[in-house]
């Protein structure tokens, strides 16, 4: 598996992971008919950069940076991460989350918040709580669940450490 910086033509690769994910309105707070166009302005055009994990030329996982605040809180980026169903149980988003922590002090950040992490999504906050975040507050009921109604969403925070050798 690699890591590498999408291009534009590699929307085509992402989408359908992207809208495995999103029509189903269980983990993010998109539309779950959002068009191909809007995922493709969500996704690859408004962030920073876009990253896509490759296995066998087959695009498997995905995620976003982008700058959170901007003026005096442009120092904390946000990311949003998707990995194929048939690709889950490997690794990949703790692959893509750490990948993402050094690309994003490469690109100066010095923070990394998740604003919206639906408290039922138990797998990404546990992971990202071995990945060393820290729930900074909870939304309640902000999220509305298609099973489970209105449900808390969590703001996750990371301060990024600099690597030292």
């Amino acid at each position: 598996m690699i890591i590498q910086e999408a291009i534009d033509s590699d929307f085509t690769k992402i989408w359908p992971i992207f809208h495995e994910i999103a029509s189903t309105g269980e983990t993010y707070a998109y539309p779950t008919d959002i068009s191909k166009d809007e995922a493709k302005k969500l996704w690859m055009d408004l962030p920073r950069k876009t990253f896509i994990v490759v296995e066998n030329d087959h695009v498997i996982g995905t995620y976003y940076i982008k700058t959170n605040q901007s003026g005096p809180g442009s120092h904390v980026c946000n990311c949003g991460y998707m990995v194929s169903s048939q690709a889950r149980g490997k690794g990949i988003a703790t692959m893509m989350c750490e990948h993402s922590q050094n690309v994003a002090l490469e690109l100066g950040y010095k923070a990394m918040q998740f604003n919206f992490v639906a408290s039922s999504n138990t797998g990404a906050i546990k992971l990202w709580k071995k990945l060393g975040f820290k729930t900074v507050g909870t939304l309640p009921k902000a999220f509305d669940h298609p099973k489970l109604s209105y449900i808390d969403a969590l703001v996750m925070y990371k301060w990024l450490e600099q690597k030292t050798s």
